[in-house]
């Protein structure tokens, strides 16, 4: 009876074992389908013209939007003040924060000229994961860049992106935080739609 129970226990940790494998092997290429696409859009010679811009921009912000959860990076970015805003409040700022991270992100990917991105490994525990990459420049300098995802509702998706060790998300809320502790959540808010009056301007 004994070695029955064994048997059972070693085929339930085989299974456990094998589940987690295939859950964290599933990440890289996720995220490596929506980089590889990224890539793609702005080094498309077409979209490259400047009469293009919009396009592209439109381009990038549909590819990015399709993994980053802008709504977890909103939370996260406003740290512990988010509980003090209004549901009003939250989705302006919500707007806001994702018009401006997706410039971010995409004057960084624009300036793009035939890096190569390494995919070295992922670690996931529980519903967070990282993957870790490395860009290594023609000029073979090298520089890390990793992205930190969330399992929601079977979803794995980015709410933070990690540039040589410095949180992007840790870098606004620690800005977000000034501001707030300065002039207000509206002096923050002010200042968000002045900025993406700018870039939707642009």
């Amino acid at each position: 009876m004994k070695i029955k129970y064994i048997v059972v226990f070693v085929m339930l940790a085989c299974f456990t074992l094998v589940t987690q494998a295939l859950a964290q092997t599933s990440l890289i290429p996720e995220v490596k389908k929506t980089v590889d696409e990224v890539i793609r859009i702005v080094t498309d010679k077409e979209l490259k013209k400047s009469q293009n811009e919009k396009k592209r921009r439109k381009a990038l912000r549909t590819t990015i939007g399709a993994i980053f959860d802008f709504g977890e990076m909103s939370k996260r970015a406003m740290g512990a003040h988010w509980k003090e805003v209004s549901p009003a409040d939250k989705n302006e700022f919500a707007d806001l924060f994702e018009t401006l991270l997706e410039n971010t992100y995409a004057n960084k990917i624009e300036s793009y000229n035939n890096e190569k991105v390494i995919y070295q490994k992922e670690n996931v525990e529980d519903d967070y994961a990282e993957v870790k990459t490395k860009i290594v420049t023609v000029k073979h300098d090298e520089y890390s860049m990793d992205y930190r995802l969330i399992n929601k509702s079977g979803k794995w998706v980015v709410y933070d992106v990690v540039i040589e060790g410095v949180s992007m998300i840790s870098n606004y809320r620690t800005q977000f935080n000034k501001i707030i502790s300065n002039q207000g959540v509206n002096g923050l808010m002010k200042k968000l739609r002045a900025k993406s009056g700018d870039i939707k301007g642009m």
